[in-house]
Protein backbone atom coordinates (compact mmCIF):
# COMPACT_ATOMS: atom_id res chain seq x y z
CA UNK A 1 0.00 0.00 0.00
CA UNK A 2 1.68 3.10 -1.29
CA UNK A 3 0.44 6.38 -2.57
CA UNK A 4 0.50 6.51 -6.37
CA UNK A 5 -0.10 9.80 -8.13
CA UNK A 6 0.27 10.49 -11.83
CA UNK A 7 0.25 14.08 -13.07
CA UNK A 8 -0.64 14.94 -16.65
CA UNK A 9 -1.52 18.14 -18.50
CA UNK A 10 -5.30 17.70 -18.51
CA UNK A 11 -6.24 19.26 -15.16
CA UNK A 12 -4.47 21.63 -12.75
CA UNK A 13 -1.87 19.61 -10.79
CA UNK A 14 -3.27 20.46 -7.35
CA UNK A 15 -6.66 19.10 -8.44
CA UNK A 16 -5.05 15.89 -9.69
CA UNK A 17 -3.24 15.42 -6.36
CA UNK A 18 -6.44 16.17 -4.44
CA UNK A 19 -8.62 13.89 -6.56
CA UNK A 20 -6.20 10.96 -6.62
CA UNK A 21 -5.55 10.98 -2.87
CA UNK A 22 -9.28 11.33 -2.20
CA UNK A 23 -10.12 8.46 -4.56
CA UNK A 24 -7.45 6.19 -3.11
CA UNK A 25 -8.57 6.95 0.45
CA UNK A 26 -12.25 6.35 -0.30
CA UNK A 27 -11.45 3.12 -2.17
CA UNK A 28 -9.40 1.83 0.76
CA UNK A 29 -6.17 1.74 -1.27
CA UNK A 30 -4.88 4.17 1.35
CA UNK A 31 -6.36 2.88 4.61
CA UNK A 32 -7.46 5.04 7.51
CA UNK A 33 -4.36 6.04 9.43
CA UNK A 34 -2.03 5.81 6.43
CA UNK A 35 0.70 8.42 6.83
CA UNK A 36 1.03 10.63 3.77
CA UNK A 37 4.33 12.10 2.64
CA UNK A 38 5.15 15.59 3.81
CA UNK A 39 4.04 18.40 1.54
CA UNK A 40 7.65 19.07 0.62
CA UNK A 41 8.42 15.38 0.10
CA UNK A 42 5.44 14.79 -2.17
CA UNK A 43 6.12 18.00 -4.11
CA UNK A 44 9.71 16.90 -4.72
CA UNK A 45 8.74 13.37 -5.79
CA UNK A 46 6.11 14.69 -8.24
CA UNK A 47 8.18 17.61 -9.51
CA UNK A 48 5.57 20.11 -8.32
CA UNK A 49 5.78 23.34 -6.37
CA UNK A 50 5.37 23.00 -2.61
CA UNK A 51 2.42 25.42 -2.72
CA UNK A 52 0.65 23.18 -5.25
CA UNK A 53 0.76 20.17 -2.93
CA UNK A 54 -0.06 22.34 0.10
CA UNK A 55 -3.20 23.59 -1.68
CA UNK A 56 -4.26 19.99 -2.40
CA UNK A 57 -3.64 18.94 1.22
CA UNK A 58 -5.67 21.92 2.50
CA UNK A 59 -8.58 20.98 0.24
CA UNK A 60 -8.37 17.33 1.37
CA UNK A 61 -8.33 18.40 5.00
CA UNK A 62 -11.35 20.66 4.43
CA UNK A 63 -13.13 17.70 2.80
CA UNK A 64 -12.31 15.48 5.81
CA UNK A 65 -10.24 13.05 3.74
CA UNK A 66 -7.00 13.71 5.60
CA UNK A 67 -6.05 15.11 8.98
CA UNK A 68 -2.88 16.85 10.03
CA UNK A 69 -1.57 15.97 13.45
CA UNK A 70 0.98 18.73 13.85
CA UNK A 71 4.54 17.49 13.78
CA UNK A 72 3.37 13.88 13.74
CA UNK A 73 2.35 14.20 10.11
CA UNK A 74 -0.64 14.00 7.82
CA UNK A 75 -2.83 10.91 7.79
CA UNK A 76 -5.82 9.50 5.95
CA UNK A 77 -8.85 10.26 8.12
CA UNK A 78 -11.90 8.12 8.68
CA UNK A 79 -13.57 10.21 6.01
CA UNK A 80 -16.02 7.88 4.36
CA UNK A 81 -18.91 8.39 6.72
CA UNK A 82 -18.17 12.11 7.19
CA UNK A 83 -17.97 12.62 3.43
CA UNK A 84 -21.18 10.68 2.89
CA UNK A 85 -22.98 12.73 5.56
CA UNK A 86 -21.80 15.96 3.96
CA UNK A 87 -22.88 14.77 0.51
CA UNK A 88 -26.29 13.75 1.85
CA UNK A 89 -26.69 17.15 3.49
CA UNK A 90 -25.74 18.92 0.26
CA UNK A 91 -28.14 16.71 -1.71
CA UNK A 92 -30.97 17.51 0.71
CA UNK A 93 -30.31 21.25 0.39
CA UNK A 94 -30.21 20.92 -3.40
CA UNK A 95 -33.48 18.97 -3.47
CA UNK A 96 -35.20 21.61 -1.37
CA UNK A 97 -33.80 24.39 -3.56
CA UNK A 98 -34.92 22.85 -6.88
CA UNK A 99 -38.36 22.17 -5.43
CA UNK A 100 -38.66 25.86 -4.47
CA UNK A 101 -37.52 26.79 -7.99
CA UNK A 102 -40.27 24.63 -9.42
CA UNK A 103 -38.03 22.20 -11.30
CA UNK A 104 -39.22 18.66 -11.83
CA UNK A 105 -37.11 15.64 -10.92
CA UNK A 106 -35.86 15.14 -14.49
CA UNK A 107 -34.57 18.71 -14.77
CA UNK A 108 -33.00 18.54 -11.31
CA UNK A 109 -31.21 15.27 -12.10
CA UNK A 110 -30.05 16.60 -15.48
CA UNK A 111 -28.50 19.61 -13.73
CA UNK A 112 -26.68 17.30 -11.31
CA UNK A 113 -25.39 15.09 -14.14
CA UNK A 114 -24.11 18.15 -16.01
CA UNK A 115 -22.42 19.50 -12.89
CA UNK A 116 -20.79 16.14 -12.12
CA UNK A 117 -19.53 15.79 -15.70
CA UNK A 118 -18.02 19.27 -15.47
CA UNK A 119 -16.50 18.58 -12.04
CA UNK A 120 -14.93 15.32 -13.18
CA UNK A 121 -13.74 16.76 -16.49
CA UNK A 122 -16.01 14.67 -18.67
CA UNK A 123 -17.77 17.43 -20.49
Amino acid sequence: MTLKIHIDESVPPYEQVRAQISEQARAGVLPVGYRLPTVRGLAESLGLAVNTVAKAYRALETDGVIETRGRNGTFVAAAGSAAEREAASAAQAYAERVRRLGLDEGAALAAVRDALRAAYGEG
